[in-house]
């Protein structure tokens, strides 16, 4: 028996309530994102050393650590631009995300949200939730598509998730900052995504926006996975999630925000500094 099969053999409780299965995705142990004994190394540099990470379904995680701790290796791995020398990567328990492609992992279910936000600035928020929908895409199909009122629905619902309801024929580029964050984090729930990955989101915010993006990101916990990278500890605090320290691409500790911030391992290398 394999290390993933025995993983997914074993008993294990969560808090979440998930579907068993969903599109294809095998949920039935509750977890939805294994990695483990994960290496990676860049020019003789180990970026990622011997990772062990598993996120589970339903679960909002907050990621930490110094630059260079892995963060960013660590999603490039998860989301197939970078593969790894060593280990296992799954999602479910029965997608090896090393087999796939990037395009096929989007389309499985993973959707990334960069530090940057990238929207279609000269379309409205409106068109950019219709640009971002799941489906088949394609210059002839994409001019030829028309709404149906379940696409009306579901973007209404989205724009209401996102606080974006009164800027729908806006155009994207006149949004703040934050505004903007949360058009991406809507462009990708259009996807679909059952686990998102979310770099630095309150980066650049007033309080205000980061007060209503602490919202948002709570929200989607249950139907969602997410998983936040971030720097800034008072955000990280008000998400009251589990957090994880990365440190030289390993996982030096876990537990809620008061037990890593308390740890003397962390405070020597990050929380200290």
């Amino acid at each position: 028996m394999s290390a993933v099969q025995e993983f997914f053999r074993r008993d294990r409780v969560f808090d979440f309530m998930v579907p068993k299965v969903v599109d294809g995705l095998d949920l039935s142990h509750g977890t939805v994102l294994y990695m483990e004994d994960v290496s990676v190394a860049f020019d003789g540099f180990k970026a990622i050393n011997n990772l062990n990470f598993y996120v589970n379904a339903g679960e909002l995680r907050c990621l930490i650590g110094p630059n260079g701790a892995g963060k960013t290796t660590m999603m490039d791995i998860i989301t197939g631009k970078t593969r790894p020398d060593t280990g296992t990567c799954w999602f479910g328990a029965r997608m090896n995300l090393l087999q796939m492609s990037e395009p096929e992992i989007a389309r499985a279910g993973i959707g990334r949200k960069f530090q940057k936000p990238t929207v279609f600035e000269y379309h409205s928020v409106f068109e950019n939730l219709e640009l971002s929908m799941a489906g088949p895409k394609g210059v002839w199909r994409t001019l030829r598509a028309r709404l149906s009122a379940l696409d009306h629905e579901r973007i209404d619902e989205v724009l209401e998730l996102i606080g974006l309801s009164d800027e729908a024929q806006r155009l994207a580029g006149a949004l703040s900052h934050g505004q903007k964050q949360w058009l991406e984090i809507g462009m990708l729930l259009m996807q679909n995504p059952l686990l998102l990955l979310v770099d630095e989101p309150a980066a650049g915010m007033t309080h205000q926006e980061m007060d209503r993006t602490v919202e948002l990101l709570t929200s989607l916990a249950g139907e969602h996975s997410v998983v936040v990278v971030e720097h800034d500890m008072d955000f990280v605090r008000a998400l009251n999630s589990r957090v994880t320290v990365l440190h030289q691409g390993s996982v030096l500790a876990e537990g809620n925000m008061d037990q890593v911030q308390n740890d003397p391992k962390v405070v020597e290398v990050y929380l200290g500094e």
